[in-house]
């Protein structure tokens, strides 16, 4: 049976770079006698969760496609033999800034890139003013440890971008992410929103019969607390791994892919989609 080793690194901001990057790399590396497959970090994961506030020095995180810090995580992929999902605020252009995400091989060869294609702005989220939508699409990439779906965070609300995964041959679905309860809202409101979160993802791994994992931050930045509780869920939906509410941790799962057609055999959705009935979707909305 054809199976991957996949660890993720759940982590807080360290009050700069230097030190949550260090933080992030230490961790990395404690996971050589796990000998992962595939490593996956959060969302942003080399700055504090800046759109908090729409502020300029918030850009002064982004960096470039070659800076070092990202030249370290190529590195990293080759002393672990692992594939590295690095998420990072990239700088594409004078401004020009976006939420991306960077796959690295074994060897530390870029095996793919994707740029996050729902900006969310809420109160505490205000990713529109600091990034342009993706214009990666959803694309399956395809590396030694299986075929991945990339998405990113706000992302993980939508359907249609797990689906179109799913249809391309991603075998797992990955969310870094930066989530967490807003302090100014009623504490009755946070297990119903952590609940939420996880049953949208549990979703996509039903409806499509594949493996979702979410790597989230923790912590407390500004009025934001990151709930962490990153997770891994087989293609049923049951939940194989759940990381802690509140700690930096390291965790590791063993995937076995046959359980993907073992799933679809089981619940075979994908034979009964009625495609020529769905053109609505395509629609903004459909009322008058």
């Amino acid at each position: 049976m054809k199976s991957t080793i996949v660890s993720w690194i759940q982590g807080s901001w360290k009050g700069d770079v230097a030190s949550t990057q260090a933080f992030y790399l230490e961790k990395a590396r404690s996971l050589k006698t796990q000998k992962p497959d595939l490593v996956v970090l959060p969302e942003l994961v080399h700055t504090p969760y800046f759109p908090i506030e729409e502020t300029p020095a918030g850009f002064d995180y982004a960096i470039d496609k070659d800076h070092p810090i990202i030249e370290e995580w190529r590195a990293m992929a080759k002393e672990l033999g692992a594939v590295v999902v690095f998420p990072f605020f990239e700088k594409r252009a004078a401004g020009v800034y976006q939420n991306s995400a960077f796959v690295f091989e074994r060897d530390g060869s870029t095996a793919g890139l994707y740029r996050k294609s729902h900006i969310p702005d809420d109160p505490g989220f205000y990713e529109k003013y600091y990034f342009m939508p993706g214009d990666t699409g959803f694309e399956v990439i395809e590396t030694s440890a299986g075929k991945l779906g990339i998405l990113i965070c706000w992302d993980q609300w939508f359907p249609e971008p797990a689906r179109i995964l799913a249809l391309k041959g991603a075998e797992i679905l990955i969310y870094p992410t930066a989530i967490g309860w807003d302090a100014t809202e009623s504490p009755d409101l946070y297990p119903h929103q952590l609940d939420a979160w996880r049953v949208s993802m549990r979703a996509h791994s039903i409806a499509n019969g594949v493996f979702t994992l979410a790597a989230n931050r923790v912590g407390t930045e500004g009025n934001l607390k990151f709930w962490g509780n990153s997770f891994l869920c087989k293609p049923d939906g049951s939940l194989a791994v759940i990381s802690d509410e509140k700690s930096d941790e390291v965790r590791t799962f063993l995937v076995q892919w046959d359980s993907i057609d073992s799933h679809r055999r089981i619940w075979p959705y994908f034979r009964d989609r009625r495609i020529d009935l769905y053109g609505d979707i395509l629609k903004r909305w459909n009322t008058p």
